[in-house]
């Protein structure tokens, strides 16, 4: 849920203001090299948010499924590394491209 609430806030603070600006003023008003990198946490951002969203829903689908084994299966370093993954793979299809 950090993770989640993490994303959501990046999302706030660094993609909404440049598109508020953006949506204001008709055009892009900030530096030209600036649009690549705001498109680029953008994708990621919103990327990281959703595959966080499959993370707790796939956390929560082990845990009804199978209670007794849930302990075993879903370890704070396992969901650690879920997390980082998740982050990573949003870091690669936002930044990879640009």
């Amino acid at each position: 849920l950090v993770s989640l609430f993490m994303s959501d806030l990046m999302v706030g603070l660094v993609v909404m203001p440049p598109a508020m600006l953006n949506q204001l003023y008709g055009r892009w008003v900030l530096r030209g090299d600036f649009c690549s990198l705001w498109a680029s946490f953008d994708v990621m951002c919103c990327s990281a948010s959703i595959l966080n969203l499959c993370l707790i829903s796939l956390d929560r689908y082990l845990l009804i499924t199978s209670p007794l084994r849930y302990k075993l299966r879903m370890t704070s370093c396992r969901a650690l590394a879920l997390v980082l993954a998740a982050w990573a793979l949003a870091a690669l299809a936002s930044f990879l491209p640009i």
